[in-house]
């Protein structure tokens, strides 16, 4: 059977492949295995309501109180997890894939995605019937326990072992909780970061496309406070127009919208803002590679850069690996996916990491890859050097490269 968690979570066409039950005994598994207090957020998605729904009233009846972050990307809630000091969080998003997709991805209490072997603990748990599954297994065996009890020491035991599998109810139920200023608190974060390095994005003109996503009530507000002239587009929602054409991977709008505004810098979004692309005003693309590199220097500058090191994955173009070590910076490559991004920062103490594809991970700033705090750290370092977009990516230049998707029958054993 092939596993239930990907590199990101659990995802499928929601209600399809992930069901309420799946998200049911998600949240019982989250409150069981992380903790009794969970911060849950979502992004615009229609079966959002749905599915936030069943993953809370599992979290609920496994004794567990739901701190709702409602509508907010996916790094504000591992932020939220370290700002309420909540034992975890839970993020139901399906991020750039099509509105009818969703997903569920957990986090523990420092902000981090969970290790393999977290997440295979919570698969078994999962697929033998969650709590209630739990719980039958134990009164199964308390009663034949009862059958062979013989004397007194194994009545007591036998008492003891189904007082323990209960599942909880009255008072021991959880309970919800409204974090109303959780956007708030993300946004703030955001802008303090740029605010201590004593910069402001005043006289900047930006063009911002949210992909109808959960960036649309964070973004705009952070750019603006930080002074930036923001002309944005695709920050409505109904929940079926989420990174339909538009957004980090469909550029072409925001593209057109630069070329009307006459703005300084174009920034796109996927539906959960974990991701970002940037653009210079001619329309040219500034992907991960080449935002890491930006960033990475501007670090070395600063002297922030833990151990001169960069990590990247294998799909880095080469232009961005030997601007690096040219720059005297060591490259650490990892399997696709940020997950393997984090793992290696993680182990050996490094401060950034990204992928082509947008994700950039800064954790000086926070656990998870974040859009909005990485186009920010960008632009910071861009404001530093003095120079307008289109000429301060010039510190890495790209080589050919060609990406092939080859198809298998089982994409996790390959």
């Amino acid at each position: 059977m092939a596993r239930l968690f990907g590199t990101d979570g659990v995802r499928g066409i929601a209600n399809v492949e992930l069901t309420c039950e799946m998200a049911y005994r998600l949240g019982q598994a989250a409150a069981m295995y992380l903790g009794k207090t969970i911060v849950v957020g979502r992004d615009t998605r229609y079966s959002g309501d749905m599915l936030g729904a069943a993953l809370s009233a599992g979290i609920m009846s496994a004794g567990g109180t739901v701190l709702e972050a409602g509508i907010i990307p996916t790094p504000g809630v591992a932020l939220l997890v370290r700002e309420m000091r909540a034992a975890g969080g839970a993020v139901i998003s399906a991020s750039h894939n099509p509105p009818e997709y969703n997903g569920i991805k957990l986090f523990d209490s420092a902000g981090f995605k969970l290790p393999d072997a977290v997440e295979d603990e919570i698969e078994r748990f999962i697929t033998t019937g969650g709590l209630e599954g739990q719980v039958a297994r134990m009164e199964e065996a308390a009663w034949g326990a009862s059958q062979e009890a013989t004397d007194l020491l194994a009545a007591d035991a036998t008492s003891y072992l189904a007082s323990e599998i209960a599942m909880p109810s009255g008072g021991s139920l959880g309970v919800t909780v409204p974090l109303e200023q959780a956007r708030e608190i993300y946004i703030d974060h955001v802008v303090r970061s740029i605010g201590e390095q004593g910069l402001d994005f005043s006289g900047l003109r930006i063009a911002l496309d949210t992909g109808h996503g959960a960036a649309a009530l964070t973004s705009p507000e952070a750019l603006r406070r930080l002074g930036a002239e923001v002309i944005v587009i695709n920050d409505d929602f109904n929940g079926m127009d989420i990174n339909v054409q538009c957004g980090s991977t469909h550029l072409e709008p925001l593209r057109m919208l630069l070329a009307e505004s006459g703005a300084d810098v174009g920034i796109a979004h996927d539906g959960d803002a974990d991701r970002v692309m940037i653009m210079c005003p001619d329309g040219t693309v500034v992907d991960g590679d080449m935002v890491e590199a930006v960033c990475a220097l501007d670090m070395r500058e600063r002297g922030v850069l833990a151990g001169n090191t960069v990590v990247s994955t294998v799909m880095a173009n080469f232009g961005f690996v030997r601007a690096m070590r040219e720059a005297g910076i060591e490259v650490v490559q990892t399997k696709v996916g940020d997950r393997y991004v984090l793992e290696a920062m993680r182990e050996g103490g490094y401060a950034i990491g990204g992928e082509q594809s947008g994700h950039m991970i800064l954790l000086d700033h926070n656990s998870t890859g974040d859009g909005l705090m990485t186009a920010c750290q960008f632009l910071a370092a861009v404001i530093r050097s003095g120079k307008p977009v289109g000429e301060a990516v010039r510190v890495m230049e790209k080589m050919p490269q060609t990406l092939i998707n080859v198809r298998v029958r089982d994409k996790h054993a390959v």
